[in-house]
């Protein structure tokens, strides 16, 4: 893993909110260093409406934003992965493709923003929340020496990103 930027799949059922998010996040906060992909074992179709006003409201272009298929990246000639993170326990469950490059993986499990239910202003929180975790685990993943420690170092440290605080309890397991 070396020489080119890392490929990095946030995968979620739906991928309309907390892949998304992710993939937000890492393409600012790792620009140059990783390419950064999201995709859905169901994918819904479409960007839950909240999760763009969420990153509109960050400053984040959301223009080429879609909810896709993660089997977009098991096929032949889709990138080589490096990193795959499941952000939703039901996506951490399922049978994942084989993913090209063998790439090391990590449940990285928060709550569903999009199951918020109340006013807008409660289900503001419930995304607000979403991306506060994600982006310090994001923030902790691009920092971390990805080049320099062994894989099982690094398989470990990816692996305790994700029962930081916030965590869903299978990402705690």
């Amino acid at each position: 893993m070396a020489g080119r930027p890392y490929n990095v799949l946030f995968l979620c059922t739906g991928n309309s909110a907390r892949s998304i998010i992710a993939e937000a996040i890492l393409n600012r906060e790792g620009r140059g260093n990783f390419r950064d992909f999201s995709a859905g074992s169901y994918p819904k179709g479409t960007v839950n409406p909240h999760t763009i006003r969420l990153l509109q409201r960050l400053n984040y272009d959301t223009s080429a934003m879609r909810s896709k298929s993660w089997e977009e990246f098991a096929q032949p000639g889709a990138p080589q992965l490096d990193f795959v993170f499941t952000v939703c326990d039901d996506a951490a469950d399922e049978t994942c493709p084989v993913w090209p490059g063998q790439p090391m993986t990590a449940h990285w499990g928060i709550p569903d923003p999009a199951a918020a239910v109340g006013t807008d202003a409660e289900i503001a929180v419930a995304f607000n929340d979403a991306y506060r975790m994600l982006n310090e685990r994001i923030g902790i993943f691009v920092a971390l020496p990805i080049a320099a420690p062994d894989s099982l170092t690094l398989q470990a440290r990816l692996r305790d990103i994700g029962r930081m605080a916030g965590a869903t309890a299978r990402a705690e397991a």
